[in-house]
């Protein structure tokens, strides 16, 4: 039987108190979230889902290039229209033949993609990732987290899917989002939600053919702090089995990633037993019962550790900017973006045909010796050293890069010996550092490789790697 191998889960680093919130409006805001998770300003869903992808897929020591499903999950893509898991395969690593499907249109596309995955063949991986906004007052605005979470499906993965279940009856208006919006509303009729969430999980649950009574955590979408524990009754668990499934408090709501976040939560802390349940507004859910025969390796950073004020928060967040300078900068058209995606995603280095030397990117004449043979691919471990450091101060970033300056300051760059697979060569390469507070490293410092946005240019965002002091990386 299909069963989870690993699971990963990653929420950013930044976070803002609720009380911030409380003080800019002068109210409650979201019920039962002490602070919500922020993306930083070259964050989304595709970065934060890599990162959830790699710590899966190291939690269950699956190579990327032996998965053969990718499945990603997520109501915030990066544009409303692109086929969003085809970047994120190329990130990850996942081969370009493994079949591919992308989920959305509700906050339990995450428990969708997973019930879908499960009759799959050869190592699956679901990636959840989600980022929710809402209008500045509201409060869906107030709750509004970020994070990504990801499971790897193997034929002897040690948690299993004994059961699932799934109801839906129409309840419009409880959670949605217009057509171009990019806030997420309800009604604001809050019996009338209640009762939409309470009776479409308790009627995914009793779709189920298990007994869950007794499971150790449930893991359900979590708007806000309190709706997952109305529902406690109606799915028949305690509200202390929802609480060792429930993060929302921490991260806020991240909207479809919310349950599989807890989920990996619960796994972290020992559960052998847990109920998942993905609520969609409107509305539907399903629901999954999985119990483990054995240890489940969990990969997991959920606690941030940079505060932000109310205005820093909407910095990042883009919701405050300035107008972009026109013109300038470095235009790199999109095919010839393109053909550089193996080094900006994945750092695919190559060794000269005639005299072995590494280069990256690997194009032109060796280097070394001169030889046009060409190059073999060689993927780079995506680790190095500080060779040379400044910042960027406020004012001073190219045309391209105003937005990000504008939502998160000054940024340090760098350039880096980038570790050659045997240890004992190196690349040289300019890197943006990609660390809040904006710190510049010193010249031996070492850093990692890490997924981010680059730059958005004729509506298309560039994604590449950025690098982050090892001794920051969480």
């Amino acid at each position: 039987m299909t069963g989870i191998a690993g699971v990963g889960a990653y929420v950013p680093r930044l976070y803002l108190p609720a009380e911030a919130y409380r003080e800019a409006w002068g109210k409650g805001g979201a019920a039962g979230v002490e602070q919500v998770a922020v993306a930083d300003a070259d964050e989304d869903t595709l970065t934060m889902g890599t990162e959830a992808g790699r710590r899966a897929l190291a939690a269950a020591t699956v190579d990327a290039d032996a998965v053969s499903h990718l499945a990603f999950a997520t109501t915030t893509p990066p544009t409303d229209e692109e086929e969003a898991v085809v970047r994120l395969a190329s990130l990850l690593g996942v081969p370009a033949n493994a079949t591919m499907r992308q989920y959305g249109g509700g906050t339990r596309a995450g428990a969708v993609a997973l019930a879908s995955a499960l009759d799959t063949e050869g190592p699956t991986l679901v990636v959840v990732s989600d980022n929710p906004s809402g209008a500045p007052e509201s409060d869906e605005a107030a709750g509004a987290g970020a994070g990504a979470a990801a499971l790897v499906l193997t034929d002897d993965g040690p948690l299993a899917v004994e059961s699932v279940g799934e109801y839906g009856e129409p309840s419009p208006g409880t959670r949605f989002r217009r057509h171009g919006s990019t806030e997420t509303e309800s009604i604001g009729i809050t019996q009338y939600e209640r009762d939409a969430y309470t009776s479409t999980v308790g009627g995914a649950v009793d779709a189920l053919d298990a007994d869950v009574s007794d499971v150790d955590a449930a893991a359900l979408t979590a708007p806000d702090g309190k709706l997952p524990y109305r529902a406690a009754r109606a799915v028949g668990v305690s509200t202390a089995t929802i609480a060792a499934g429930t993060v929302v408090s921490q991260t806020g709501d991240t909207g479809a990633a919310g349950p599989f976040l807890g989920l990996a939560s619960a796994l972290d802390d020992g559960a052998a037993s847990v109920l998942l349940v993905g609520y969609g507004g409107g509305a539907g859910a399903t629901a999954l019962s999985l119990t483990a025969a054995g240890d489940v390796p969990v990969d997991a950073v959920f606690d941030g550790d940079v505060e932000l004020s109310y205005a820093e928060a909407l910095r990042r967040r883009g919701t405050i900017t300035g107008e972009e300078p026109e013109g300038g900068g470095a235009y790199v058209s999109v095919p010839t973006w393109a053909q550089t995606i193996p080094q900006r995603h994945r750092l695919v280095a190559g060794r000269c045909r005639s005299c072995g030397a590494l280069s990256f990117p690997p194009e032109g004449a060796c280097f070394e010796c001169g030889s046009l043979d060409g190059y073999d691919d060689t993927p780079l471990p995506g680790t190095g050293t500080v060779e040379a450091a400044t910042v960027i101060g406020q004012g001073g970033a190219p045309p391209e890069f105003v937005e990000q300056q504008q939502r998160s300051g000054s940024f340090p760059v760098a350039v880096v010996a980038l570790d050659g697979p045997e240890g004992d060569e190196s690349v040289s390469i300019p890197a943006q550092v990609a660390h809040t507070p904006a710190e510049t490293p010193d010249i031996g410092d070492r850093v990692e490789a890490v997924p981010r946005r680059i730059y958005e240019q004729e509506g298309v965002v560039r994604y590449g790697f950025k690098v982050v002091p090892t001794e920051a990386r969480r």
